[in-house]
């Protein structure tokens, strides 16, 4: 191959680089102050998961097992009991968030809208095993956030 002496000594890579360098020194940034300054979420961003509740109280879920029987990552463990009211409730309800792929597959399954992912995405654990989801903690994050959730669901309802 033959050298080209033009791009050998005048660089023009360089200076195309220098160019786009100073067109774009000026220009505004798009940099938020994270903790500060949060993007906007759209209502059918998939966070945190929560288990709701009907208005007076009693737990949705109908332990049928469908967002178990759903997930890719095999992440959620149900046990099942009959209560004294004949119906078939949960004993046990667990998510491993380290599993999880959060891809709404057991949202989706859910004939009842019992297991719901959230916008909340600021979370973190430091021990071991809080990375289980108890039956427990679900509930009570569905019931911490049961406005925002019957929110988002509302919103997203026409394209459902």
């Amino acid at each position: 191959m033959a050298m080209n002496p033009f791009k050998t000594f005048l660089l023009p890579e360089l200076l195309q680089g220098l160019w786009l360098t100073r067109r774009t020194l000026f220009s505004n940034k798009t940099t938020l102050n994270y903790p500060e300054e949060k993007t906007p979420q759209s209502p059918r961003f998939r966070g945190l998961h929560a288990l709701r509740r009907y208005a007076n109280g009693q737990e949705r879920c109908i332990a049928c097992k469908l967002c178990e029987a759903v997930c890719p990552a095999v992440c959620i463990t149900i046990d099942s009991e009959v209560g004294p009211d004949g119906t078939r409730r949960t004993s046990r309800y667990d998510i491993d968030l380290f599993k999880c792929i959060y891809c709404g597959f057991c949202e989706e399954a859910c004939p009842v809208d019992a297991i719901v992912l959230t916008r909340i995405h600021e979370y973190h654990m430091e021990k071991r095993g809080e990375n289980i989801m108890s039956k427990d903690k679900l509930l009570a994050v569905g019931d911490r956030y049961e406005a925002m959730i019957a929110a988002d669901r509302a919103a997203d309802a026409p394209f459902r």
